[in-house]
């Protein structure tokens, strides 16, 4: 399940030194477009998601993760031959509709298993892998770009989508068994999705998961461009990346530790909080010219790593609270839960991602006012999945 879960953070993370050359070859007369080589695959991962869910439902986990496997080396394929940025995009939208499969299968095979903390539990562990991945896809990334060009890029998500569905063919066995399969009629469909919407748990996680899924997408699409063309440590940023990873993703291992004995809900709390005093901390300094330019890239470190460390703390228990009540239609509800809050993130990240203006301003301020709605609402979900 890691391993799926990592398929998101490569094709997402891989990607980012080749931004400024994609740029530079592809859009050279409006750089900030390459931004949308990120947007545009959780676009698609985000609409994928609707599907994937209902049709493991029907169909099985196993058999509609593979078949997702398959659609996104088709799509990484597609985006490897564009010769124009709109055509790449096109690609990079199909690989996120093939992505779907894997991740949110993924979390409904979880809860075929699991519910609860201990449900949080292993979806800590698999975030952990997901946090951990940017330690080095950047750095692979880089190492592609200087062997092939970053075109080659796409060629490995290839083969790391290949592993992952040989891995789970010989190793992971089949957890909805025929019995429990509904049918895919639009009347049980129908009746499953109004269920999820009806649910308040699930629309406050829906919208708890929007506003940090922007901060993240928003925080992603910026930072290669922060160290090119803020602190000028272009060269240097997969090993600056994969230092923020790293310290990042002990988060999700401390989350995995900590839920069963604090709950899911405290840690929500602390994280959040935490975020809306750093994100509005750094917003205040930087807006008001107050951080000497010996210490912005030390506090620019800092605030970032920080922002990391809060999806390691929050998403992952979100989502355990959310699919508590649901486990009788697990794969509706990850596709449902997981579509929106993607989807409705994207579109929240790209105002944030266009507003850069060059200097951490902005970005610090818009993830302020997200985590901040996000506490807000953490205070409307019911007590119950604690």
């Amino acid at each position: 399940m890691a391993m799926l879960f990592a398929t998101i953070a490569f094709s997402i993370d891989a990607m980012l030194p080749a931004l400024p050359q994609i740029a530079a070859e592809l859009v050279p007369s409006d750089p900030n477009r390459a931004q949308f080589i990120l947007t545009s695959f959780v676009l698609g991962m985000g609409l994928g998601t609707f599907f994937a869910g209902p049709l493991s439902d029907s169909y099985g986990r196993r058999g509609v993760i593979l078949a997702g496997s398959v659609l996104y080396c088709a799509g990484a394929a597609l985006a490897w031959a564009g010769p124009t940025l709109e055509a790449v995009l096109v690609g990079r939208l199909v690989q996120g509709l093939g992505a779907a499969g894997p991740r949110i299968v993924s979390v409904a095979l979880i809860r075929d298993l699991y519910s609860g903390r201990q449900m949080a539990r292993i979806m800590s562990f698999a975030m952990m892998v997901f946090t951990l991945v940017p330690a080095v896809a950047p750095l692979v990334g880089a190492g592609i770009i200087a062997l092939t060009g970053w075109r080659g890029i796409f060629a490995a998500f290839i083969l790391f989508s290949g592993v992952s569905m040989v891995w789970l063919m010989l190793r992971q066995p089949e957890t909805l068994p025929l019995a429990a399969r509904s049918p895919l009629r639009v009347g049980p469909l129908v009746a499953a999705l109004r269920e999820v919407l009806r649910t308040r748990v699930a629309q406050v996680s829906i919208l708890m998961q929007a506003l940090l899924f922007a901060a993240l997408f928003g925080t992603l699409s910026q930072i290669q461009f922060l160290f090119d063309q803020t602190f000028g440590r272009a060269e240097s940023f997969p090993l600056w990346f994969a230092g923020i990873a790293l310290v990042a993703g002990s988060a999700s291992f401390l989350n995995a530790q900590l839920v069963v004995r604090l709950g899911m809900r405290r840690l929500i709390k602390v994280a959040l909080t935490a975020q809306v005093i750093a994100s509005g901390g750094m917003a205040a300094l930087v807006l008001s010219g107050a951080v000497p330019d010996w210490a912005g890239f030390a506090a620019f470190m800092l605030w970032v790593t920080g922002v990391f460390f809060m999806v390691g703390f929050t998403l992952g228990n979100i989502n355990a609270i959310a699919m508590e009540p649901l486990g009788h239609i697990a794969g509706m509800a990850a596709s449902v839960i997981s579509a929106l809050a993607t989807v409705a993130g994207v579109l929240l990240a790209v105002p944030i991602g266009l507003a850069f203006d060059g200097t951490i301003g902005p970005l610090a301020l818009g993830v302020a006012v997200l985590a901040a709605l996000a506490l807000a609402l953490q205070q409307r979900l019911p007590s119950a999945g604690r």
